[in-house]
């Protein structure tokens, strides 16, 4: 399976410890670690970058990097990752190489701050949305967000994804957000399989 992913402008591909510069760029910014967890030390970022870079069920779960498909400017990450429950963060020893892990599966996404207004979050979802509906046996993908970041909404809206109300994630009652395979479908995005 090519874990390489296109769209017009963006590559996505498997995030390596290559992508140190970018994750630092992202999750050091205040600005855009408030609804992320807060702020990470570069030092703990890079200690990080071991479960970061962990891949499951054949590479069809983990953290995709986000770049330019021309420049190869690195704009962030995507990721579809096992949706902790009671804890703050996902559990990465449920991203094991040949198995699908047994837990909600979410999407997720984190931009530097100069790639913001520019698209590439909903282009990066929905590509990723396209790859587990098309190349996966994955049936739903979940997500979920900060009650007050209104852009990760719009970028779940557009990416086809329906507000479910509300549920139980990250350790506190956020709003949760899912698309089904055969939604994806009948969006006229793909063919039921």
């Amino acid at each position: 399976m090519d874990l390489t992913l296109q769209t017009t402008r963006l590559r996505l591909a498997p995030l390596d410890s290559s992508d140190v510069d970018v994750s630092i760029a992202v999750f050091s910014d205040p600005e855009v670690a408030r609804f992320v967890g807060g702020v990470m030390r570069p030092e703990d970022i890079r200690r990080k970058m071991s479960d970061w870079t962990k891949r499951g069920a054949d590479g069809s779960i983990g953290i995709w990097s986000i770049a330019d498909r021309f420049s190869n400017e690195k704009f962030g990450s995507v990721f579809l990752l096992p949706m902790p429950i009671d804890k703050d963060d996902t559990d990465y020893d449920l991203v094991i190489p040949n198995k699908f892990p047994d837990a909600d599966i979410e999407i997720g996404f984190s931009l530097k701050r100069s790639a913001w207004g520019c698209g590439y979050a909903t282009e990066a979802c929905s590509r990723l949305v396209r790859f587990a509906f098309e190349q996966t046996s994955l049936n739903e993908i979940f997500a979920s967000f900060h009650d007050d970041n209104f852009a990760s909404r719009h970028v779940l809206e557009k990416s086809g994804f329906i507000d479910r109300g509300r549920m139980w994630c990250y350790g506190e009652d956020a709003p949760c957000y899912r698309i089904t395979r055969e939604e994806w479908c009948e969006r006229g995005e793909g063919l039921l399989s």
